[in-house]
């Protein structure tokens, strides 16, 4: 939902660093691991009570995944590029329930309630874009460029990493916020199937 909002105050600053990146050989796929790498850095750093860490793991994660994009548009961007990109983001997104569900045994079932969510929301999202690449739909854009369809919803980047900044900030009410956004998740999911009924009902006609 604030995605739109959001690029328009990111997308130049990451377009000028991209550029910048890319005239020095930077690899986009290169810094999609590297991000992955980094963030994947918060499930010890969670376990261990390090939430500070973490969000600092969290946050430089999210601007790798900001600036492979970016790079990618100034090189040569390929349909591997835009695959590598969405594995690398669902794993970071699953790793940090996986942290606190390993800092407290408390936090457990509220984490696993969450992941459950999160398939709920990949599938939506992904399977909308399989839908959409089908029929030859075009993306409207106002989220970017993808390398796919960019199916809309209530949760998207932005909501779960203000999520995920919140757990960090606030640890012990963990399972509150995690309960709290995967019942948002699966209003996106539902709300994604909806539309899609729609769009289909509407096409065949």
């Amino acid at each position: 939902m604030l995605d739109p909002v959001l690029r328009r105050w990111i997308d130049r600053p990451l377009d000028h660093a991209g550029g910048w990146l890319a005239q020095r050989g930077v690899s986009a796929n290169g810094l999609t691991f590297a991000g992955l790498a980094v963030g994947l850095l918060s499930v010890p750093l969670l376990a261990y009570g390090h939430y500070g860490a973490a969000l600092a793991a969290i946050l430089v994660n999210r601007l790798f995944d900001g600036l492979d994009g970016a790079v990618a548009r100034h090189r040569m961007p390929t349909a591997f590029g835009g695959y590598l990109d969405i594995v690398c983001d669902m794993a970071f997104y699953a790793a940090v329930p996986l942290g606190f569900a390993l800092a407290e045994p408390g936090n457990a079932i509220w984490a696993a309630l969450l992941l459950a969510s999160f398939v709920c929301t990949c599938a939506s999202f992904l399977g909308r874009a399989v839908m959409a690449a089908n029929r030859g739909e075009p993306d409207g854009g106002e989220r970017g460029t993808k390398s796919f369809f960019y199916a809309a919803g209530l949760i998207e980047g932005t909501e779960t990493i203000l999520a995920f900044v919140l757990f960090c900030l606030f640890p012990s009410l963990f399972p509150w916020l995690a309960g709290a956004f995967a019942i948002l998740c699966l209003w996106t999911a539902a709300g994604r199937l909806a539309a899609s009924w729609k769009s289909e009902s509407e096409s065949s006609f």
